[in-house]
């Protein structure tokens, strides 16, 4: 089954999706999670200002099928959060790329570049 996987993104193997402007990363959920979730029903997100690591959970996606934490694809500080979700969690399902989930303020833009490929990305999806 093939899923939209925009090629000026980066990706993680938990299916989080990264765009770099700067020093900010916005972060969401991509195609095929929210497709192997089903209908998403709740969003769990954190507060402005908390540290994440890299690979931290900072959240949580639930849907009618299970619940799905959500991993920081980077380090940093979560400058902004998509408060909208949480009253209407079904836009991460109608447009993963658009219903962005945190924007993290990170050290180094370098350990962007150490995440997957749309490519590589692709062919992880294909392999599950």
């Amino acid at each position: 089954m093939s899923h939209n996987v925009p090629k000026e993104l980066k990706y993680t193997t938990d299916h989080e999706w990264a765009q770099l402007e700067g020093d900010i990363v916005t972060v969401g959920i991509t195609d095929f999670a929210q497709s192997s979730l089903g209908d998403i029903v709740f969003v769990e997100l954190p507060e402005v200002g908390d540290e994440l690591s890299k690979e931290d959970s900072f959240g949580v996606v639930e849907s009618i099928k299970s619940v799905s934490d959500l991993y920081s694809p980077l380090a940093g500080e979560v400058v902004e959060v998509n408060s909208e979700l949480v009253d209407s969690p079904e836009s991460c399902n109608e447009s993963p790329y658009g219903s962005w989930m945190i924007k993290l303020k990170v050290e180094s833009a370098d350990e962007f570049n150490s995440l997957m490929t749309p490519e590589a990305y692709s062919e992880h999806c294909e392999s599950l």
